[in-house]
């Protein structure tokens, strides 16, 4: 399997100086990440959401190694809330956050992390949206969950991820879900043991349906993370079955993967979110999303031949 090959790559020196040099990068990486800086990227929330999509946006890097680093993430997120402010979008445009980025990995990492990722929320919260904290490697998400149930304390708002590949998710799920939780349910992308992960492509998918299951009977609000148009039917199914409304659940998908399906399912009246990267720091962020899914890799591919 190419995924835990390529997942290994994202975190090499070496292939990011490789792949970054490449010509034909910044045309490929451009279909997942349309922007660098905050004025690259309105254009691009003005245009997706006068389509009827909503967005979570997330300000790409992983990397922190210092505390400076780490608030140099967090003023990111706060110049884009203020540019967000104008434009009056509410909950149809969401921050994502990935705590690694706050600190989370340093000493006294969980409360570094923490103590950044508050004003963010709070700013969030002023202009009428929210943040959804992403989950990483298996090791950082006690933490997250700590700072997610800390900050749901003040804005109950607050989303969090949970991975399906994970054999911890299924419990993970059941009490996010009585706590009436936002939760974003993906199948997962970072290269985990067999002892705490499914390997299996069926295993993920039926543990999938599982955790969705136990989400959309819960009290929360379930978030269907997947580009699967099997899981997405399957959603659909869940969500009726369970009697839940429109709005009473979303579906999530990147940035640059299956566009047409995003129109199609705004359409007919879903809600349904862009997850939209943007920034100079995206080897990590991209990698990732080769090694999701095969198409992405051989579009790159293809890319290489016809540009080289």
């Amino acid at each position: 399997m190419l995924g835990p090959v390529i997942l290994a790559a994202s975190r090499s020196d070496r292939m990011r100086r490789l792949v970054s040099a490449a010509p034909v990068t910044k045309p490929v990486v451009d279909r997942f990440i349309p922007g660098e800086t905050v004025d690259q990227i309105v254009p691009i929330i003005r245009e997706l959401t006068d389509q009827g999509l909503e967005l979570t946006m997330d300000v790409v890097g992983e990397d922190i190694t210092t505390p400076a680093q780490a608030e140099a993430a967090r003023d990111a997120y706060l110049e884009l809330i203020d540019r967000l402010k104008p434009l009056d979008l509410g909950t149809r445009a969401e921050m994502s956050v990935k705590l690694s980025m706050f600190g989370q990995a340093l000493d006294g990492g969980h409360e570094l992390a923490l103590k950044n990722v508050r004003p963010v929320v709070e700013a969030a919260a002023e202009i009428g949206t929210t943040v959804t904290l992403d989950a990483e490697d298996h090791t950082t998400l006690d933490s997250m969950f700590a700072i997610h149930e800390e900050l749901r304390k003040d804005f109950p708002q607050t989303g969090c991820v949970i991975q399906a590949y994970l054999f911890r998710t299924e419990v993970d799920a059941r009490r996010l879900a009585d706590s009436g939780s936002r939760v974003r349910l993906v199948k997962g992308a970072y290269k985990e043991p067999a002892e705490v992960a499914y390997q299996q492509r069926h295993e993920i998918d039926k543990a999938y349906v599982r955790i969705l299951r136990t989400l959309m009977e819960g009290e929360g609000y379930p978030m269907i993370g997947s580009h699967d148009p099997r899981l997405i039917s399957i959603g659909q199914e869940l969500a009726r079955t369970a009697g839940r409304k429109l709005d009473e659940y979303e579906f999530q998908m990147l940035y640059g993967i299956r566009g047409d399906e995003h129109l199609r399912l705004a359409a007919e009246g879903h809600r349904m979110r862009v997850y939209t990267a943007y920034g100079t720091d995206w080897y990590g962020y991209f990698m990732r999303r080769l090694a999701e899914k095969p198409a992405n890799l051989r579009f790159f591919a293809r890319s290489m031949v016809s540009k080289g």
